[in-house]
This record gives structure tokens, C-alpha cells and sequence, in this order.
């Protein structure tokens, strides 16, 4: 492979933009590859380099690079009527209809433009609803890029994992090891009546993919309740990915108070969505007090290409299709994680998968710190380079899930694996 083409465009974004790149996880040493187009299961670079891809966009692109003339025909009927309005259209009412259909915890949504935004405004929902301050999020969890949850420490000793994040955002924020109850108990008993929400993803998907141990979930549903705090799902990486069409809450049984969206939803385009029962989220304004608005939330071309997105996926069996995929993947990577490197672990659940760069003796991660003790910079420096020249995409840290996509097929599964066993 050259990468001539993509060396002079990273050099000429290092001028322009701050690293090089608009999104820190892009930065991958020495230079990333600068994509010029999908092509149904792959990416090819600026210098015609074909690579098969399980990021598919870190997780939005449920069917691939080619999507089905139906959900085409949908995205550029919106985007040739005009592209925004500022004034509510059909569209938007649909996609909510969509989701409070079909998600357990959703009588009612507002759509944004990110997760970030989505978790934003979850967090700030939630505050304004219970008139409490505090918050619980799980160490390893990942909310998008915000102040109340960008910290790092445990219990109510936490401060900001980022200049330009004041103490007092870290002062309200309570971090606890994930999958651990007693932990949670203890904040609790603490600082029950001060807790406005625990906010955790279902599984855990930027600090590798970590599940819940049974009863985890039905734990915080308990407690939240006993003390009249809200639960709130990150679904932003398990919506319709983990669950199919009742998302990761369906899967595992457990419904919380409210829910936030993004990927999927948008069918590859911006999006974010928070959704849960009227009596919540009708406290947002204008129905309520707690105010939340933007220009280009409910963006009709977002709006048309997520709905014809969701409406394809459960009218032709695209999740029986990614997570039979994704089972028979796993399964294979097992196998060549015995013969190869017997510490690591193999995770994930229905179309999302990895492995975790586990050390002797660890076992499988339980949570964000066990994660974090494995070998990131082997899997950075020496494993993810020896999958690309192999023509394999995937997520360029120990972190990040991967995905399956409706585009995949069994020869590209057996691709994959070909290529794990050499690159270990």
C-alpha cells in the first residue's frame, strides 16, 4: 500500500486544524488515511487503498456504504425539497412516532444534532425535573464531550479529565466502578437525596465493551427508584444496534426513566434524541421549564434518512442478519484467540465485537479500569497497522467497539479472522 496522497492531506490539515483532524480518536500515528468514499462494506482511501470496514462511522451505519435505493430515494427527496426550515415538518413527528412505538421507556422525544447534546440535555433534564444537583456516572462510561461527565476519580472524589472543565461540573458528579452494587449503594446512602439521576450506558462501548453482570441494571432501576432519582440509558451506541428494535432496555428487561439516542437514529447523518415518559420530558420548553432548543434539531434530511433507516432495517431482518454475523465472529475470533493469545479476551454482543488486549491472568473486563490495565499500546502501535495493511478497518484504539453492518457477509467475517490470526 502508498499513502502518499493521504500524507500530504494530513500535512496540509495540520495547518488548518488543531492535530491534524475534527475529531480526537481520528489521530492515528504516524498519520491516519483520509477516506474518499464507501463502497458497501468498504472504504477506499485518497490513494485507492480498499479497506473492509467494521467502524462504519464508530457505529451509525447500521446498512453499510450503499444504502438500499429506498432509504437513497428518501434522503435525497428531503434534500432536494430544501434543506432546512426552522418550522416543524411531518417528517419529525414520524421518526418520534417511530421510537416511542417501539422502545420501552418512550412516550415522548426530542430530537438534537449529537449524543453529546442528547446526554447534555439528559443530564440537565434531569436536574431540572428531581430539583437536584448530583449525578452518578460509571468510570469507563463515555456521555460525549461534556462538562458534568468529562471527570475522572471515584465516589464524590472526582475532579475534571480535561483543562477548561471547572471543579465546581466535577463537585456534582459521582463516579462508581461499573457492575459494582455495593458501590452504588454506598453514594446512595450518602447522597441519596441530593441525586438527580445515575446515567450509564447499558454496556459500556468507548472504554472496549463491557456488560453488565446479571442483576446490575435491575439494581440501579431499584435504587433509583427507592431514593425518587431518575435511571438514564446512553443508548447512543446500543440504540438499534444491541436489542434490535427495543434497543439494549428491551435485551436486558430493564426500562429507565429516560433514554438518549444518537448514530443509528440519523441513519448516518447528525442526530441526537432524548426520549422517556411525558410527565419528564415534558418539562422541556416550551411545555415545561427546563429549556432546550436548536436550529437545526429535527433536521428534515436527518429526520427522513433515519426513518427510512429503522423502517428497512425491521422490514427486511437486518438485525437477524448483523447479529448472526456477529455471533458467527465471534465465535471464530475465540478460536483464534486460544491458539494465538489465550489472555485476551473476546467481547461484545449481537453486531458489536473486540478484543480486549487482556493481560495473564486478568480473565474478561468487568469494567472500565480492567480495560484500561490491558495492552492499549500494543494494540495502537503494532496490532490495529498490521490490520490496515491487511486491507481490515478497524477502531484505532483498545477502546472503541466495532461493528457489523447489513453490507457485511460471511466471506468478509472469514476475511476478518484470516486477518487477526496473522496480525497475532
Amino acid at each position: 500500500m502508498t499513502h502518499d496522497q493521504s500524507r500530504s492531506l494530513y500535512d496540509r490539515a495540520l495547518s488548518v486544524m488543531p492535530g491534524g483532524v475534527n475529531s480526537s480518536v481520528r489521530a492515528i500515528h504516524p498519520f491516519p488515511f483520509f477516506v474518499e468514499r464507501g463502497d458497501g462494506a468498504h472504504v477506499i482511501d485518497a490513494d485507492g487503498n480498499r479497506y473492509l470496514d467494521f467502524v462504519n462511522g464508530y457505529g451509525p451505519l447500521l446498512l453499510g456504504h450503499d444504502l438500499p435505493e429506498s432509504v437513497t430515494a428518501e434522503i435525497q427527496r428531503s434534500a432536494s425539497e430544501g434543506p432546512m426550515y426552522g418550522a416543524p415538518t411531518e417528517v419529525e413527528v414520524e421518526l418520534a412516532e417511530f421510537l416511542a412505538r417501539h422502545v420501552p421507556s418512550v412516550d415522548m422525544v426530542r430530537f438534537v444534532n449529537s449524543g453529546t447534546e442528547a446526554t447534555v440535555s439528559a443530564v440537565r433534564l434531569a436536574r431540572g425535573y428531581t430539583g437536584r444537583d448530583k449525578i452518578v456516572v460509571m468510570q469507563g462510561g463515555y456521555h460525549g464531550a461534556q462538562e458534568s461527565t468529562l471527570v475522572e476519580g471515584e465516589g464524590d472524589h472526582t475532579s475534571p479529565s480535561s483543562p477548561g472543565i471547572p471543579q465546581a461540573f466535577a463537585d456534582e458528579t459521582i463516579a462508581v466502578p461499573f457492575n459494582d452494587q455495593a458501590a452504588v449503594d454506598a453514594v446512595f446512602a450518602e447522597h441519596g437525596h441530593d441525586i438527580a439521576a445515575v446515567l450509564t450506558e447499558p454496556i459500556l462501548g468507548n472504554h472496549g465493551i463491557v456488560e453488565p453482570r446479571d442483576g446490575y441494571h435491575e439494581h440501579l432501576r431499584d435504587v433509583t427508584a427507592e431514593h425518587d432519582s431518575l435511571l438514564i440509558f446512553d443508548e447512543v451506541i446500543t440504540g438499534f444496534r444491541v436489542g434490535g428494535l427495543q434497543c439494549a432496555q428491551g435485551k436486558f428487561g430493564v426500562t429507565p426513566d429516560l433514554t438518549t439516542f444518537g448514530k443509528v437514529v440519523g441513519g448516518g447523518f447528525p442526530v441526537g434524541a432524548i426520549g422517556g415518559t411525558a410527565e419528564i420530558v415534558e418539562e422541556f420548553t416550551p411545555a415545561g421549564d427546563v429549556f432546550q432548543s436548536g436550529t437545526f434539531s429535527g433536521h428534515p434530511v436527518t429526520m427522513a434518512a433515519g426513518l427510512a433507516t429503522l423502517e428497512y432495517a425491521a422490514e427486511h431482518d437486518v438485525w437477524d442478519h448483523v447479529n448472526a454475523l456477529g455471533e458467527q465472529l465471534r465465535d471464530g475470533l475465540e478460536d483464534v484467540v486460544a491458539d494465538r493469545a489465550p489472555a485476551y479476551s473476546v467481547v461484545g454482543t449481537d453486531s458489536m465485537f473486540k478484543v480486549i488486549f487482556t493481560r495473564e491472568g486478568a480473565g474478561p473486563p468487568r469494567n472500565g479500569a480492567d480495560v484500561k490495565r490491558a495492552e492499549t499500546e500494543r494494540w495502537e502501535r503494532l496490532f490495529w497497522p498490521a490490520m490496515k495493511e491487511r486491507g481490515i478497518f478497524l477502531t484505532p484504539n483498545q477502546f472503541e467497539s466495532q461493528f457489523v453492518s447489513a453490507a457485511h457477509t460471511e466471506d468478509h467475517v472469514a476475511e476478518l479472522l484470516d486477518a487477526y490470526r496473522e496480525a497475532l
